[in-house]
């Protein structure tokens, strides 16, 4: 299990030694074991290659790198995590030759690439859930999508107590009682995958019933409310969800199901409807309503001109059901597809 969120990139003398110290990590400091069941390289390749993009994929990558880097002393590798959105703007410019992401790459962006003439192959890698987090003393059983948009949706704004959110929510069909506390929502930012998934999932998909009763247009409810405390780094949106007993945010599974201090609300799509919780086993089978896949797209001329870098990806895909549980995300069921568009070098992508 990989014990340390990286926020800086990491070079082949660090990695190592961050990913093991674990200094600011939200999980178990005292696990540094890796991943027994990597694949060995066999071949002795050098070369250099730069990797950003999503904070939510950097641990699994990271871990690969670091188990890759140790049997291939040549090859030097750096990964950070300023987020998906930074990280295709990073990619598009031809500056990395791997970028992560916790959700697919868009329109934009694709077509940011094809102005610098970048082709990419899009693998999927893993499967998480988003995990809505509050206080451990907050006494709601169950947050539905409805009561997550009159928290934190468009219309949100500027209410400072949960209850503000209580008569929105109930004009959604909401019965859920919401507390007489602070509303201090901690979460990630515009630039981030796990914000843009986070919106796509619950808050549009709440809030269409607002946009037919004229009540917002469709680009208001493609987002959040503007005044929360923003943040990248998860373990900074963990702390400020448990600096408050009203505190309320949203990160990945792997890094809820770590942290101290949290509740990860079971989640319902409809109002007043079956509440599910995140686990391993939720996330994977589909049950859990906020789950999503985890990338990560690969230059594919950088792919063909750095032996490097592609010996770096396929000892990532033949270790990657091993390197995406050893870092707490949910393997994929079947990654036949994902080798086989890597084998065939499949340019483009088949997401959104």
């Amino acid at each position: 299990m990989i014990s340390k969120k990286h926020r800086a990139s990491i070079t082949a003398a660090l990695v190592l030694p961050a990913l093991m110290l674990g200094a600011c990590s939200a999980k178990d400091d005292s696990t540094t074991s890796t991943n027994t069941d990597a694949p060995k390289a066999n071949t002795e390749v050098s070369g250099s290659i730069v990797i950003s993009g999503s904070s939510t994929v950097e641990p699994i990558t990271a871990l690969v790198a670091e188990e890759f880097m140790a049997q291939n002393s040549n090859v030097d590798i750096t990964v950070d995590g300023p987020g998906t959105g930074d990280g295709f703007e990073l990619f598009c410019n031809g500056e990395t030759a791997i970028s992560d992401a916790s959700r697919p790459i868009k329109e934009e962006e694709i077509a940011a690439c094809e102005e610098k003439g970048i082709e990419f192959i899009e693998l999927k890698v893993g499967i998480d859930g988003l995990s809505v987090i509050t206080s451990e003393d907050n006494e709601v059983e169950c947050l539905s999508f409805q009561d997550l948009y009159a928290l934190v949706g468009p219309e949100s704004e500027g209410f400072s107590k949960w209850t503000d959110a209580q008569e929105l929510a109930a004009e959604l069909g909401s019965k859920t009682t919401f507390p007489d506390n602070n509303l201090v929502v901690t979460a990630p930012g515009a630039e981030s995958g796990t914000f843009d998934s986070f919106v796509e999932l619950v808050i549009e998909a709440a809030g269409e019933a607002r946009v037919e009763a004229g009540k917002i247009t469709e680009d208001e409810v493609a987002s959040a409310r503007d005044d929360y405390s923003a943040s990248p780094d998860d373990n900074a949106i963990i702390e400020g969800v448990t600096f408050d007993p009203g505190g309320l945010g949203w990160v990945g599974f792997a890094f809820a199901d770590q942290a101290e201090g949290v509740k990860l609300m079971p989640v319902s799509e409809e109002a007043n409807g079956e509440c599910v919780a995140p686990t391993a086993e939720t996330i994977q089978d589909g049950s859990y309503p906020i789950s999503r896949s985890l990338y990560i797209y690969v230059n594919k001329a950088q792919a063909e001109e750095n032996k490097g870098l592609g010996a770096f990806v396929d000892f990532y895909l033949e270790g990657l059901s091993g390197f995406v549980e050893s870092a707490d995300y949910i393997a994929l069921a079947d990654d036949a597809e994902t080798i086989a568009t890597w084998e065939n070098r499949t340019v483009g992508t088949r997401e959104g």
